[in-house]
């Protein structure tokens, strides 16, 4: 993969997609030293609390500290940096223990910031609290003393109280030099979590909340400001630096910032890229630890002001020596998890993924969604959906570690669905089944198509406008036409029972009974009915 090194001068790049650029070491003179002060800032963004290498040979907590640490001892005054979904959405190893052990490598591995992103919001903001300031919870540590760094929110209000969550920013000071660094979720993290996990909170629009902290600032006589945001873009060249073609919420963010912020350090979208945006830098490192932003400054003594003199994005390789005491913790966790993890829960013939076809329908979906199905039989279900989001790797066929081919561990069928959600079952008409079908298509730049369990099936259209886009006439269960004023039974996870990924009828829907988890549904699922063979996906059906 392609590293694009560059050089900045003023704050401006200078020419980042140009293939071959090379940042130039900073090599101050002595009359320049007197009058600035070098700051090293290094940044990661999305690490999902993957502890252990989602690579072969990328990332992982040791190798990340390692490499943190290496690039720590070569500049004078370093800061470290999370741009958001440190914890959340984890391997078991971590999300077991309620992320506590990726705080913990955090803490060790000398995290300074975090801004929280909407994966600290999974398990509710009184659990992202716990985060913060430590508490004992069952299955966690007794004495978890929580993170040593500081989460911020900005844009995260208690309705109850009118203030933030928590800080807004931080002022952290290198050679008597104060720097801000504000920190924030995307303002659209109510529609991407579980409801109940946000209930009395307000996500304010970000631009409105950086620049009215900004002027704060400023008052308090601070001239350097870095802007550490959940929200991001996308390059058209997919994982690669260069900003060809960019886009995402992050451009119109940083045009309607106040100038006076210096940097955007950005994430969510789980792509890494260097960027300028009117002139200003913004960057990601991708996501889960398999890189981290390389980001050299210089702050004027006399002006406060700072200047963004080099950036790079610098891959987590396994060259180095892993840090022993993050290692250590890594072992005993993984220690911890190793005999639920490994325990067999089912059998496949042959790889069961998430990739949909071009109808939109997954293998995997279709087996969750089954599976979902069948565990909310007493509460009357009809139809299960399972959104593609909510699914985050396949299940494979070839053996892992202590397994044989074919067969399904715990761990697996954990990493397919990380987010701990709980199933519910809801009463919704014929009508509002074709308003969730079509609201698949409502306002996304590409189709978010749910996978419906089996005895359900519609067809949809490519060429019928938005809104018109699913023959109502074909929506069947078990072969007997829907009635729009018929009542179903729908099964879904609580995340999208409230509505989330942007299909609010689902937060109409009556008689709520919430019952199991989903990863216990697929659990039970798999024991009864191994081994699972990928079947036809002929739920989903297209009209040219």
């Amino acid at each position: 993969m392609r590293l694009v090194r560059c050089s900045w001068m003023t704050g401006i790049l200078l020419s980042l997609a140009v293939s071959g650029c090379t940042r130039q070491p900073a090599r101050p003179d002595a009359a320049r030293a007197d009058r600035t002060v070098e700051l090293q800032i290094l940044a990661i963004n999305d690490f999902h609390g993957n502890l252990e290498p989602p690579e072969d040979d990328l990332g992982g907590a040791a190798y990340l500290a390692a490499h943190l640490r290496r690039a720590e001892s070569s500049a004078p005054h370093t800061i470290i940096v999370s741009a958001g979904d440190l914890v959340g959405a984890s391997p078991l190893i971590s999300s077991l223990f309620y992320d506590e052990p990726t705080v913990k490598a955090a803490n060790l591995f000398g995290l300074d910031v975090n801004a929280a992103g909407n994966h600290e919001f999974d398990e509710g903001w009184r659990e992202l609290l716990r985060m913060q300031r430590g508490g004992a919870r069952e299955g966690g540590d007794e004495d978890f003393a929580g993170a040593d760094f500081d989460i911020l929110s900005a844009n995260v209000i208690v309705e109850a109280t009118g203030e933030t969550l928590l800080p807004p920013y931080t002022i952290k000071r290198f050679d008597g030099i104060p720097v801000a660094f504000i920190g924030l979720p995307l303002q659209g993290t109510p529609t991407v979590v579980v409801a109940s996990g946000v209930a009395g909170l307000a996500f304010k629009d970000e631009v409105a909340t950086i620049n009215t902290l900004v002027h704060e600032i400023r008052q308090q006589d601070v001239e350097a400001i870095v802007v550490v945001i959940h929200q991001g873009g996308y390059p058209a060249g997919g994982t690669e630096d260069d900003c060809r073609d960019f886009t995402g919420p992050i451009i119109d963010i940083v045009a309607r910032t106040d100038p006076a912020v210096d940097l955007f350090v950005t994430g969510h979208t789980h792509r890494h890229y260097l960027c300028s945006l009117g002139g200003r830098p913004v960057t990601s490192a991708g996501s889960m630890g398999r890189y981290y932003t390389d980001i050299e400054a210089r702050l004027d003594r006399a002006s406060g002001d700072m200047t963004i003199t080099g950036v790079d994005n610098v891959p987590v390789t396994h060259d180095i020596e892993p840090a022993a005491d993050v290692a250590a913790l890594v072992d005993e966790y993984r220690g911890r998890v190793e005999e639920i993890a490994q325990t067999v829960v089912g059998t496949v013939t042959a790889d069961v993924t998430e990739k949909p076809n071009e109808r939109g329908g997954s293998q995997l979906g279709a087996l969750i969604a089954d599976a979902q199905l069948a565990a909310t039989q007493d509460e009357g279900a009809d139809v299960a959906f399972m959104n593609a989001g909510g699914i985050r790797t396949d299940l494979l066929y070839a053996a892992g570690d202590g397994e044989n081919d074919g067969e399904v561990t715990f761990a697996e069928i954990s990493a397919t669905q990380p987010f701990g959600n709980t199933l519910m079952t809801i009463t919704l008409t014929g009508a509002q089944l074709d308003t969730l079908l079509e609201q698949q298509w409502a306002g996304q730049p590409s189709p978010d198509i749910l996978m419906p369990s089996k005895g359900f099936s519609y067809t949809w259209s490519r060429s019928a406008p938005e809104g018109e886009k699913v023959d109502p006439g074909s929506i069947r269960i078990e072969g007997e036409a829907v009635r729009a004023e018929g009542r179903y039974r729908v099964t879904v996870n609580n995340f999208l029972a409230a509505g989330g990924d942007g299909f609010p009828v689902l937060a109409e829907g009556t008689e709520r009974v919430e019952s199991v988890l989903d990863v216990e549904a697929l659990e039970e699922y798999l024991r009864e009915h191994s081994p699972i063979a990928p079947q036809p996906l002929e739920r989903i059906r297209v009209v040219p």
